[in-house]
Parts: structure tokens; C-alpha cells; sequence
């Protein structure tokens, strides 16, 4: 439409047709908007189309391209809202380490608490993992602001297979072993970590969870399903930018955020006292009322004293 010749042709088109006057980005638009009525219309025209016709075939053809063209465009749409919320949960993680999430994954499949014991050392941790396609994240929550995260690591799931293990004493760790999942490289069968749930129906809900990934992922490469790079990156730039107006408006005006709460006032280091308190009151407040010796206290009981 920039170019004079085709902008004077198309206008040519649209006074001859009578039409609307819109741009044509609106009779662009209007196609894709009817494309979810577009399977309902091959449905009935399929229904009333004899079997032995010559077009039966070509309309059952259509009716199911059609569908698979509506699913991934609700797909679509709904994955790129998944992309904002991941976007905005990666900026708010503390130390990040490696690449964005978004440049392999487009979907949180599961998250939850669990309890790391690594191959070496048998060392410990309590963990928070969360479980895209493509990629298990892990991290560590903050000793002071528990609603603060510290990225860990992560693991490839595109490499890892999930075993369930039973519980006991388990001979190569030489430790007790309880709702443990044991996660290994899928080709050299090396050991990467064993997770441990709280109970048995959280391990039933990880081991699903983990069999939803690798379907994800195996519908995703069938529909053809992808996330753009430029899709991605605005996504990143834009919870970014989120994230510093939220720090300037904390920096300039003072407020806080709704989910970081202000201390109680019997945990802060400083105590404030309102402003609407007289000072005379809060002298009175700030020293500790002490009893008054007992043989003075004695004698101003007597009525002469108190005359």
C-alpha cells in the first residue's frame, strides 16, 4: 500500500465493488476471523454429501485440514500467552545463568517442591522445580524472602529419561530412598540425580507430568507448532521493561508491590510511631514505666500526703 500504483488499484477494486471503505488490512482480516466457521460449514456440507460422490473424498480432506488449521491457530494463541507468563517468571528469578527459557520452551507443564540428592557427595537440597518442554528448571528459594528465587540449574529433557524407584535402601547411594524418581542421561545411562516427593501421590503427579512433556513436545513437531524468534525476544523485552517501571515506581513513590508485603513492626529493625501521637507521648511510650520505691509509695498513700 505504500506504493502509489497498487494502493490506486486496490481503491479502483473496492469503489467498483461498492464495498466498505476500510483498509485492507480489514479485508484481510476478515478470512481469518470466519477460519474457526470454516470446519462447521465442511461438517454440514460433508453430512449431506453422498459417500459414493466424487467429491466426498475432497471434503472429508478439507474438513479435517480444517480442523487441524482452527487447533493451531487456538493453540497458538494460547502458547503465546503461556510465552508472556514465562517471560515474566524468568525476569523475576534471581542470578540467571545460560539461555532465556524461551528459546527452547513455550509451556510450564508442572511445578512443585522436591528434595535434590545428587549423584556425588549424596548432598541434599530442597529444591523448586519446574518442568517445561524441553527442560527441567531448578531453583533455590531466598533464606529471608521465601517469595524470591536463586536460578540452580537445569537439566535437558530432550537427554533424560525418568525412572520411578522403589522405596528402600537404595545399594548405590548407600542412603533410604522414599517416593524417589531417579533421572538419568538417555544415552550414556549415567545417573544425573534422584528426586525425592513428600508423598506418593506427588510422585504419581510427576511421573504424569513428565510423560505430558515428551507428548507435548511429539504433538508439537507434528502440528508444527513454533514459537518465533521475534515472538520470543518482544516477549523477554517486555516483562523486562515491566519489571524496571515496577523498580522505579518502588524507587521514586515508595510503594510496594502487593506480593512483598512490609514487615510487621515487631520484626523490623526500627520501630515507627505514627505521627498523629503527641510527642509528650511518645517520650511516655519510649521510656518504660517503673514503680516508685516501695517506702515512698507508702507514704503517699497516707490522705495527709495526698492533701
Amino acid at each position: 500500500m505504500k506504493l502509489g500504483r497498487y494502493k490506486h488499484f486496490f481503491e479502483a477494486c473496492r469503489l467498483l465493488q461498492q464495498m466498505i471503505d476500510i483498509s485492507i488490512a480489514g479485508f484481510l482480516l476478515t478470512p481469518v476471523q470466519k477460519i474457526c466457521k470454516y470446519p462447521l460449514q465442511l461438517r454440514e456440507l460433508l453430512k449431506y454429501t453422498p459417500k459414493d460422490h466424487s467429491d466426498y473424498g475432497r471434503v472429508s480432506d478439507a474438513y479435517e485440514a480444517m480442523k487441524n488449521v482452527a487447533s493451531l491457530i487456538n493453540e497458538g494463541k494460547r502458547r503465546l500467552e503461556s510465552v508472556d507468563a514465562i517471560a515474566h517468571w524468568q525476569v523475576a528469578i534471581l542470578h540467571w545463568e545460560g539461555a532465556d527459557v524461551l528459546e527452547r520452551s513455550s509451556e510450564l507443564i508442572h511445578s512443585g517442591e522436591l528434595t535434590r540428592i545428587t549423584w556425588q557427595g549424596n548432598k541434599t537440597q530442597q529444591r523448586s522445580f519446574f518442568l517445561f518442554d524441553h527442560q527441567l528448571v531448578f531453583c533455590k528459594k531466598d533464606v529471608l524472602r521465601r517469595d524470591l528465587l536463586h536460578y540452580r540449574g537445569r537439566l535437558d529433557m530432550d537427554h533424560t529419561e525418568v525412572l520411578e524407584m522403589p522405596d528402600g535402601r537404595d545399594p548405590e547411594l548407600g542412603i533410604s530412598l522414599k517416593n524417589a524418581l531417579r533421572l538419568r542421561n538417555s544415552s550414556t545411562l549415567e545417573t544425573l540425580c534422584y528426586l525425592c516427593c513428600r508423598k506418593p501421590k506427588d510422585r504419581q503427579r510427576w511421573l504424569q507430568a513428565f510423560a505430558r512433556e515428551r507428548l507435548r513436545v511429539q504433538e508439537d513437531q507434528e502440528m508444527g507448532m513454533k514459537i518465533s524468534e521475534t515472538q520470543r525476544k518482544q516477549a523477554i523485552f517486555n516483562a523486562r521493561k515491566s519489571k524496571q517501571g515496577k523498580m522505579k515506581t518502588i524507587g521514586y513513590s515508595g510503594t510496594v508491590p502487593p506480593h512483598h508485603q512490609p514487615l510487621h513492626p515487631i520484626h523490623q529493625r526500627h520501630v515507627t510511631v505514627p505521627t498523629s501521637v503527641p510527642q509528650q507521648q511518645v517520650f511516655t511510650l519510649a521510656e518504660p514505666k517503673q514503680k516508685p520505691a516501695h517506702l515512698w509509695y507508702t507514704f503517699t498513700r497516707h490522705a495527709f500526703f495526698r492533701k
